[in-house]
């Protein structure tokens, strides 16, 4: 299948404080969009002020003192019926994103992780948006 007939994922990390929720300019609209502010977030904690969901130390605290896992492994479930659906309908564009207080931490990693599980799990094409990163780099 030619990337033409695949199916076009962006996944997206944002702001509520800074940008707010992402408009969905497919022409078809829908989507997911995942609230990570109720997990603990490394951005109160000095040493990953400056850091992103991108950075080890940020994703190793998510991973390991947060309830990040549990909240992605739900997200997934989620997710993939909706996948499956659109692939065999042939739909052409999903939108899922992912949003915290400053757009750098919570929903960085999440919408790294899904966008990887995305990768490896489906034919499709799979992309990334941090909306909030060319600002804080």
């Amino acid at each position: 299948m030619n990337n033409e007939n695949k199916l076009h994922i962006l996944v997206q990390s944002f702001s509520y404080k800074k940008s707010g929720i992402p408009k969905n300019d497919s022409g078809n609209g829908g989507g997911f969009v995942f609230d990570c502010r109720g997990v603990l977030n490394p951005g109160r904690i000095e040493q990953y002020k400056s850091q992103t969901g991108m950075d080890k130390g940020v994703r190793e605290y998510l991973e390991t003192q947060t309830a990040m896992p549990a909240f992605i492994n739900h997200i997934k479930g989620i997710i993939d019926i909706t996948v499956q659906d659109y692939i065999a309908r042939k739909f052409d564009h999903l939108m899922i994103s992912f949003g915290c207080t400053g757009g750098q931490h919570r929903s960085v990693y999440g919408a790294d992780v899904i966008a990887n599980y995305l990768r490896e799990k489906y034919d499709a094409e799979v992309s990334v948006l941090h909306v909030e990163q060319p600002q804080l780099n």
